[in-house]
């Protein structure tokens, strides 16, 4: 198995919104941030488990909409006075192609 699985092109992913990738481990919601910067997070709030990818991004974080945790989309820490943590996904961009960490893919979420 390769290290590295695409998932999609790079302009699949709105600004400002994400794209949710079924995996063996779990969902992956890929967001992109209105500078452009893509990133990957397990799809699940570490509070109760909330959609990420339904939430609002701003900045380099994602406000989950089920009761408002901030999240870093940088390290999938919560933060503020929130505390907990999602799982961030290696991703890397070849041409116009979002590739994420095979290994990462197929890991059970916690």
């Amino acid at each position: 198995m390769s290290e590295w699985i695409d998932v999609g092109m790079v302009d699949d992913v709105p600004v400002l919104g994400s794209r949710v990738v079924q995996a063996p481990g779990g969902d992956i919601a890929v967001f992109k941030a209105a500078d452009g910067t893509l990133f990957a997070l397990r799809d699940r709030c570490p509070h109760k488990g909330g959609p990420l990818s339904q939430g609002i991004v701003h900045g380099h974080s994602v406000t989950c909409p089920l009761h408002n945790w901030v999240i870093s989309l940088k390290t999938g820490e919560a933060q503020g006075a929130d505390h907990g943590c999602t799982h961030k996904i290696p991703l890397r961009i070849e041409g116009s192609r979002i590739l994420l960490a095979a290994s990462a893919l197929m890991a059970r979420a916690a």
